[in-house]
This record gives structure tokens, sequence and C-alpha cells, in this order.
């Protein structure tokens, strides 16, 4: 078959959908990814795949989304794709959009996180609502990466057969590694006996750094490296003012590393994962971090909720408060032993559900590849 795999930007090409790509790729599936250009498809285009970059744009501007739906159309009208897999809120609905007026025989979408279900106004969360009950119009095979979220659109009228088909990350990749470890903290000057809290994320305001900044004020024993950038097309405060005031309070306890490819090696030098965010779909990083066997400290959301095991993989906290999150962290940066504990449980958990070969095998069962 011949599969278009579709999303909004570089980087959810990259991390989220690459994966299924080469699951696809790997059962003798013609594979083509679009979205919008961006450096971070160097990566598969050096594995062979070919990318096509489309104008899509992570705004509700009319006029930007038009360009992006004519785009597509013309090309599954050029490319005659078997199937269409579309991911993302936006570009998922347009893809499938195009796909149906273009006579595409079969529709798929992945939901990464329903915007109706993110904070905001109104009118925004019941236009996303109807949106997604259009696009689920659209859609022969309805797949989100929740299972909350899958069972919220069944409930919903969305789509009545729904499936919450989890996010899956390489265990090969992601493992404790005590040579790495020792390097890379000799590297960032990490002593032994410092607790390296780490939090691997876009630079948005959604995903709770500023509660972080804060909250490690209060763990005097902890050092905390940031990992991740601000996406060109991201939307919100820079944080700038933020971080200025948590470089001048934590001094060197504060490292900013910025984007890595090399996210495993990190994960595998630090002691605890944080992130306090506002709202997620099933974030990657987490099941990294567990991966990696570290504890992981997060907000009690949609998401991280189907991930941690409060108490005993990790630690749930509500999200946007301050005290809680540093009192979760003053807990494991005084207790290597509850550290290791949890870890190990967190480790043991991801493999069993979060194994990324198993996530994109079911995947492309259910889109019957």
């Amino acid at each position: 078959m011949k599969i278009a795999e579709v999303c909004n930007v570089d980087f959810s090409l990259r991390h989220f959908v690459l994966p299924v790509m080469r699951g696809a790729r790997a059962r003798g599936h013609e594979v083509v990814g679009i979205c919008a250009e961006g450096r971070l498809l160097e990566v598969p285009r050096r594995e062979g795949f070919r990318i096509v970059p489309v104008p899509m744009a992570r705004s509700l501007n009319p006029l930007a989304q038009w360009r992006a739906y004519r785009a597509l159309l013309e090309l599954f009208r050029e490319e005659r794709f078997d199937l269409v897999h579309a991911h993302m809120p936006i570009s998922g609905l347009l893809a499938r959009l195009a796909a149906r007026r273009a006579g595409v025989g079969r529709v798929a979408y992945t939901g990464h996180g329903f915007l109706f279900n993110q904070p905001g106004p109104w009118w925004r969360r019941t236009l996303s609502l109807w949106l997604e009950r259009l696009g689920g119009r659209l859609t022969d095979v309805f797949m989100t990466v929740s299972e909350e979220e899958a069972a919220d659109a069944r409930r919903l009228g969305i789509a009545p057969r729904a499936v919450g088909i989890r996010n899956g990350r390489d265990p090969l990749r992601f493992r404790p590694d005590a040579g790495v470890r020792a390097a890379l903290r000799a590297e960032l000057g990490a002593a032994d006996n410092d607790c390296v809290v780490v939090i691997v994320s876009r630079l948005v305001r959604h995903k709770g750094h500023v509660e972080l900044l804060r909250a490690m004020e209060a763990v005097p024993g902890a050092v905390l490296w940031v990992v991740g950038e601000r996406l060109p097309t991201d939307h919100g405060p820079d944080m700038a003012a933020e971080f200025a005031r948590a470089e001048a309070v934590l001094g060197p306890r504060l490292r900013r590393l910025g984007y890595r490819e090399d996210v495993g090696r990190v994960l595998a030098a630090a002691d605890v994962f944080c992130l306090p965010s506002h709202f997620e779909g099933l974030p990657m990083s987490v099941i990294e971090a567990m991966m990696t066997g570290l504890p992981v400290v997060a907000t009690g959301i949609r998401g991280p909720r189907e991930q941690v095991r409060d108490g005993e993989t990790g630690l749930l906290v509500p999200p946007a408060a301050v005290p809680p999150l540093a009192e979760a962290l003053s807990r494991l940066a005084a207790d290597p032993a509850l550290r290791r504990r949890m870890g190990a449980a967190g480790r043991a958990l991801a493999l069993e559900r979060f194994d990324e070969a198993k996530v994109v095998g079911r995947t492309l069962d259910l889109m019957g590849l």
C-alpha cells in the first residue's frame, strides 16, 4: 500500500510519527511523510523517507488553513494514496477532509490530545468539540494515544469505536546505563551526591516550567537540568523573565541544555524526572524517563495519570501549584532508596505498557497494514 503520514510540523513528525513510518515500511509499504518544512526532517530523510512539505500552520487563521487544505487536496489527488493517516487536531482535520474529497480509500486518525480538554475560552473548546465530531465522521480508524481520551471520544459522539493505543518508546534507546551516567554527570558538572531533576519538553508555559523553577527554590539539595527549546510555531509567553529570575536565584543549580538528540543519555544521568504540565495527551517524555528507570513527578491530569502510579512509580501533584510540587521533589531528593525503588517499578511498567514495537504494531494492525 501507499501510505501518507500527515502531521503539522517537523517536531511532531520526528518525535511522534516517525516510528509508525518505520513500522509500516518494515511491513513492505511505501510511506510518505507530509508536514511543514523544518530542520528536524533531516532525520527521516537520511533514513530514506520521502518527505513532502506543505504549508501547515498551528493557528486558527482561516486563510492559512485554506492554503494548507488546498495543498493537501492537490497532493492527495496527484499521489493517489491508499491510506491517509492523520495526526494532531488541525492538521488531522484538514488531512481527513482533503482525503475524503480526493477519494482516498481509507482514512485513519491518531489524536495526540483533544483541544476541548485543554484550558481556554469556552468558544474555542466548543468549536474544537464540534470539529472533532466532524472529523470523526470522516474517519475509518479512530485512535488516540490516551485511553481516557478514547473514552471521551466514544462518550461524546466523536467516534463510537475509538481505540486508545498509547504511546511507546524503544527500550534499547532509553535504559539505565552506569557508564553514560558517570560520563555525562562529569561533563555537566553534577557531583555523585547531587540529586539531578530533569525536565524534557518544549519551552511553553503549559508544560509547567514556571512552577518547577519556583519549586526548585525550596529543594536546596537538588540540581535542575532543562532540556528543550521553543518551536517557532509555539504560542504564548516565552518565559524569559522567569528563567532569568531562576538563574539569579538558583545559580549553578540550574542548567539549560537546549534541544538534545541524546535525550536517552541525559535521562540516564539524572535522578528524578519532572513534568508539571497543565494539560497533556500522553507525554512521550514520561515514557522515556520511566524506561530509563527514573521516578516521575507529574501532574494528576489526563495522560500522566495513565502513566504514573502515584506512590509506586512516582508522585502525582495538582497542576499549577508550587508547594505540592516542591514537597514531592524534596521527598525524592532526600531519599535515594525511594528513588531507586520507584524507578525500578516505573521501568517494569513502561516495558509492559509502553514498548514502542508493541504500540506501533497495534497501530498498524488497526489500520489493516
